[in-house]
């Protein structure tokens, strides 16, 4: 397969290595590699070439610059707020994000480079292999934000770190640091920065090199399990939307960039 439906993803740069690897790094450095509205419908479709491309068993997902990825450009959420048009198409987008993902025969591994939130992290969490530098922070955030937590966390943190840590966490929206994120299970190793990308072609080349067919239905049969959790995510991805149609997301978008408390009612 040619390289040519890399240019469709501008917000994505792709590397091939050795082995069937092929490296894709979220490429918005000026701006922490937040998801604005074309990066969040390429993060929804750029699975489906990968599953496509003869030339890869194996992608490893990172972030340009410091930042995995910072969470949604607030502009691009405050225009959503209240815009019903535009929640439609993030309800779709987002959706697709975690069941193209899971869906996806590919193994994927993400290095958790810097800080993650939001639909970055529904990337960086739902990979197969999520190895995160231990200097790195992630939050699921949406509760700072005044909506539900919805994008892929309701489908997964309960599975990886136990329902109750899983409520801690969403709840308060507190960050996890890498070591921490490791010793409750959320991602599958923490390794110092430096050593990060080493680390996930190690992981990479290893599974590349095994048998395809027998790795690939290994992922299908384990993803088994996230797929029964899809009725809880669904649920929880509509209360999202639902949320920000009302006025505790306007608020807590226009605090987050006068950054400033929040005052919800």
């Amino acid at each position: 397969m040619s390289d040519n439906w890399f240019s469709k993803y501008p917000g994505l740069t792709f590397e091939r290595r050795e082995s069937g690897i092929l490296l894709m790094t979220i490429d918005r450095p000026e701006a922490m590699n937040a998801t604005d509205a074309a990066l969040h419908n390429h993060l929804s479709r750029v699975w489906l070439d990968i599953d496509d491309d003869v030339d890869t068993s194996v992608v490893v997902v990172t972030g340009a610059g410091k930042a995995f990825s910072a969470g949604g450009d607030l502009d691009w959420i405050d225009s959503m707020a209240g815009n019903y048009d535009g929640m439609k198409v993030a309800f779709r987008e987002a959706g697709d994000i975690v069941y193209r993902m899971t869906q996806c025969s590919k193994i994927i591994i993400s290095a958790i480079n810097g800080v993650a939130v939001g639909a970055g992290l529904a990337v960086a969490l739902m990979a197969d292999i999520s190895l995160m530098a231990e200097e790195a922070r992630i939050t699921d955030g949406h509760i700072r934000i005044g909506v539900a937590a919805g994008d892929h966390a309701n489908i997964i943190w309960p599975l990886l770190c136990g329902l109750a840590k899983a409520k801690y966490y969403l709840l308060t929206a507190e960050f996890v640091d890498g070591k921490t994120a490791d010793q409750i299970g959320l991602v599958s190793k923490s390794v110092p920065l430096e050593q990060l990308m080493d680390e996930a072609m190690k992981v990479a080349v290893k599974i590349a090199r095994g048998p395809r067919d027998a790795t690939q239905l290994t992922k299908r049969a384990l993803n088994l399990w996230v797929t029964q959790a899809a009725p809880a995510f669904d649920a929880s991805l509509a209360f999202e939307m639902l949320n920000f149609m009302g006025p505790d997301a306007a608020e807590g978008v226009s605090a987050q960039k006068e950054r400033r408390e929040p005052k919800f009612k």
